[in-house]
């Protein structure tokens, strides 16, 4: 029996390997994250049942499912993807994981990469997830699918660049206020539950260029109204998904 003889290969994995397996840890630590799955996925939840079953806010003609699921959807992308990930992005410098993990391999911009798309694996859970509640409950949505997946991966975009920006640049408890302050803020004024047409028209004209009012509107526009592709809400969302990760790839601060 001859004894084989092992040469080393020292060095990093491929890069996509590497972005892969960091992507897979960063979904699993966000799933483990009680907080977390509250934010991203029981508060759309109850709010898509509650304001579907109680007849609450005057959400005009047609089945009020029909105007609350696209907003919830819009919500849940929100909540995930600039809420959730700026507020774990901002403990994570805090306390020197994103120093240590600036150090390995892996590139930074890889690093913000693999947390974008586990970002997009924890959205694809949370619209498979909020879809069969809303059939339950008796939605019927008809339109583009391609013009839904363009919304959602602009919007996803928009607000992953927005979370990264603030968690960048603020103070962890300072990131975990605003962040959730926002998140209040723009559920009220983002179309999301309330239409944007129940606000006074010098107001509707602000609250329509916020992204979460084009991602819901847009939307709603397909999966209510069955426009084929709105291309003025997908032009606001593609604006702030450039300023977005423009400014956070400019002004992110690593400690």
């Amino acid at each position: 029996m001859s004894i084989g003889t092992y040469t080393p290969r020292p060095g990093a994995a491929p890069l996509p390997r590497m972005i892969a397996a960091q992507t897979a840890f960063e979904t699993k630590m966000l799933l483990r994250n009680g907080e977390q799955l509250l934010l991203t996925v029981i508060i759309p939840a109850l709010l898509l049942v509650l304001f579907s079953a109680v007849d609450i806010v005057d959400t005009g003609e047609g089945k009020s499912v029909d105007f609350l699921a696209p907003g919830i959807l819009a919500l849940a992308v929100m909540s995930t993807a600039f809420t959730g990930q700026a507020i774990a992005t901002g403990f994570e410098r805090r306390y020197g994981v994103l120093k240590l993990l600036g150090t390995s391999p892996l590139p930074r911009w890889a690093l913000m990469t693999a947390k974008t798309l586990s970002v997009l694996v924890t959205e694809v859970l949370q619209v498979v997830l909020l879809t069969v509640i809303a059939f339950g409950l008796g939605w019927s949505p008809h339109g583009n699918p391609f013009a839904v997946f363009l919304l959602l991966v602009l919007g996803t975009a928009a607000f992953s660049g927005l979370g990264l920006l603030m968690a960048g640049t603020l103070k962890a408890e300072a990131t975990l206020a605003a962040a959730n302050l926002v998140f209040l803020l723009l559920l009220v004024g983002g179309g999301v539950i309330v239409p944007l047409d129940k606000f006074p028209d010098a107001v509707q004209s602000v609250l329509g260029l916020l992204p979460i009012s084009a991602l819901s509107d847009g939307l709603r526009d397909v999966l209510q109204h069955g426009a084929a592709i709105p291309w003025g809400n997908l032009g606001i969302l593609t604006a702030w998904a450039v300023l977005g990760l423009g400014a956070a790839a400019r002004f992110f601060r690593w400690e």
